[in-house]
């Protein structure tokens, strides 16, 4: 778990930066980031928060935020829509709680689909 400073700017960003792939190097693939206390975070706190996100799911982790419901540091999450993309959480606890592996898809139609497109009229040359 790492606690983010009050305010993550330029200034700051490079130090959370540091301590985030330090985790990362000790062989911790998912990393909790206790962000209740971040008032402030601006676009040099996003890009390092999206490049350990980035890096935590190459190896097979995630990176968990924990920033409260309604806060600016939420807002800007939102407006971002990263939200969508790194995990949000309310609370320490639920931040620190297993989760259920991650749903695997698969990255091609099922054969039936292939088929069914295949058979469209209007779709000259595609025969299986």
């Amino acid at each position: 778990m790492v606690t983010a400073p009050p305010e993550i700017d330029v200034t700051t960003a490079e130090q959370l930066r540091a301590v985030l792939l330090h985790s990362a190097d000790r062989g911790h693939a998912t990393v909790v980031v206790d962000m209740t206390r971040t008032r402030f975070c601006d676009s040099a706190g996003l890009t390092v928060l999206v490049r350990a996100h980035k890096r935590a799911v190459a190896e097979g982790g995630e990176l968990r935020l924990v920033i409260p419901a309604g806060s600016a540091v939420a807002r800007i999450f939102a407006i971002t829509r990263l939200d969508l993309v790194i995990p949000l959480f309310d609370s320490l606890d639920e931040a620190l709680a297993p989760r259920p592996g991650a749903v695997i898809r698969p990255l091609r139609p099922p054969p039936s689909t292939v088929r069914r497109l295949a058979r469209q009229p209007g779709l000259p040359g595609r025969r299986l």
